[in-house]
């Protein structure tokens, strides 16, 4: 096994990773900027170094400061954990050329992935179903023009290079796609430094459902289960549960053995996530695939009971897959809510700061990765999470009361969350149901502004701002 492992990455994350190494026996390497120094993956790390000023350009995204790190520690793997440059290839390429071993797929693999544009051609070619659009990158804005006419509107227009949000435009006319299709374009070369893009066809309202993957080097590769990350706000997701309540075993089956032929179709190796939309007709369509580990990976750990972390770990270390397909079974429900430092009243408005007073919920069934404590300073610069809430119950209907106990239980003062956010979803009929689809958070402000303006011009002009 890996003697050193150095964790590129900062909170929450960081220390989820150092817990899993300290249980495989491995020595764990802290990296921190200036603005992290009182972090708690810097205190239980087994060394720790200062990379760098606040800002993540200079430090967590500078792949120089992290190799100079490593070296220096004599680390010989490197775990990215998520975001900063875990889907970063040249990172991965740069790692390999250094002898360090990348935790996660190899470069080729992460470079093929975040290509969208590749991927979903890969993906036909393994028979996978995917959403009517363009079969790569559109260049001209007549080649959109008229590949939307085929496809018919509403389309969405995509960064081929994109995430999280970044670089999409709807258009649901000839008008709005001359508008959408330049301004995706500038905003995927200002955020990811490429302007490529795709279209595809709107599905409305879909759930979004992802896969969880795990693979070897030896050609093995199998499904746990799926996640629900259809609450989501702009993209970014709100709560995940899994299983689906909107999939039954049949489809779970088909769309679980889909994500399996295209992993194994690319060559995947490691944790990844494939992720798909499903519209009311039940037919689902290939999204994307994502090439490390999830911020929402708990869900999935808590009703098959596998560590993902430690799994990536062993891969990575050359070993073969400890579980066939059918020693999967999931038992349970999981249910996954971030708390992040955001003011919902103030269009989730971040508020960085010091946390006051820090009181976690427990009891069975309730997990919580947090890097968090009292007076802990919430640094400006990052991601604004603070913790994921999780609740394991042997039904959905247990899950449900276990998150909104444990939120009641949640205290933190001196900074704004979005723990009342949540208790609002957790009480809302239509998440209770388990009918919900993507448009659900959006329709929840939507009933707010109505019930608040009585449904004159103004509630509605202030809605379309939101």
């Amino acid at each position: 096994m890996f003697k050193k492992v150095l964790i590129a990455n900062r909170g929450e994350i960081a220390l989820r990773v150092i817990r899993a190494c300290k249980e495989l026996g491995i020595n764990t390497v802290a990296v921190y900027s200036e603005a992290d120094r009182s972090s708690l993956h810097v205190r239980f790390a087994d060394e720790d170094v200062c990379i760098g000023p606040s800002k993540a350009q200079n430090s967590y995204l500078d792949p120089k400061r992290i190799i100079s790190a490593a070296e220096v520690t004599n680390a010989d793997a490197v775990h990215p954990g998520y975001g900063f440059l875990a889907e970063n290839a040249d990172f991965a390429e740069i790692c390999e050329s250094c002898n360090l071993k990348f935790i996660g797929p190899p470069s080729e693999i992460i470079r093929m992935a975040g290509d969208k544009a590749l991927a979903k051609k890969k993906m036909k070619e393994a028979s996978v179903p995917t959403i009517p659009g363009s079969d790569g990158i559109v260049k001209e804005l007549s080649e959109a023009y008229q590949i939307s006419e085929e496809i018919g509107y509403p389309v969405i227009i995509k960064a081929t290079f994109g995430g999280g949000g970044k670089g999409m435009r709807l258009a649901h006319n000839k008008e709005e796609l001359k508008k959408g299709f330049e301004m995706a374009q500038l905003e995927a070369k200002a955020a990811f430094g490429k302007p490529e893009v795709y279209i595809e066809k709107l599905l409305t309202s879909p759930r979004h459902i992802e896969v969880q993957i795990l693979g070897d080097s030896f050609g093995n590769l199998i499904y746990l289960g799926e996640r629900d990350c259809s609450i989501q706000r702009r993209y970014q997701k709100l709560v995940e549960e899994s299983p689906s309540p909107g999939i039954d075993s049949d489809l779970r089956k088909k769309i679980g053995e889909s994500a399996v032929r295209g992993g194994k179709w690319i060559g995947y190796e490691s944790a990844g996530t494939v992720e798909f939309l499903l519209d009311s007709e039940k037919s689902f369509y290939f999204m994307e695939i994502n090439a490390r580990i999830q911020v929402e990976h708990p869900v999935t750990e808590e009703v098959v009971d596998i560590d993902l972390i430690k799994e990536q770990i062993k891969i990575a270390f050359k070993e073969r897959l400890g579980y066939t397909q059918d020693s999967i079974k999931i038992k349970g429900h999981a249910i996954e809510c971030r708390i992040n430092a955001e003011d919902p009243d103030r269009d989730f408005l971040p508020d960085p700061g010091e946390i006051k007073s820090f009181h976690l919920p427990g009891g069975h069934g309730i997990r919580v990765d947090t890097h968090a404590y009292a007076k802990y300073r919430i640094p400006p610069f990052y991601d604004s999470l603070i913790a994921k809430l999780i609740a394991l119950g042997r039904t959905r209907e247990e899950a449900i009361l276990k998150i909104r106990r444990a939120l009641d239980e949640f205290i933190i003062e001196g900074v704004k969350t979005t723990i009342p956010f949540h208790k609002k979803i957790f009480s809302n009929q239509k998440f209770i149901s388990g009918k919900y689809d993507t448009s659900f958070v959006e329709n929840l402000f939507k009933e707010k502004i109505e019930r608040k303006d009585h449904g004159d011009k103004k509630g509605s002009e202030i809605y379309q701002r939101a």
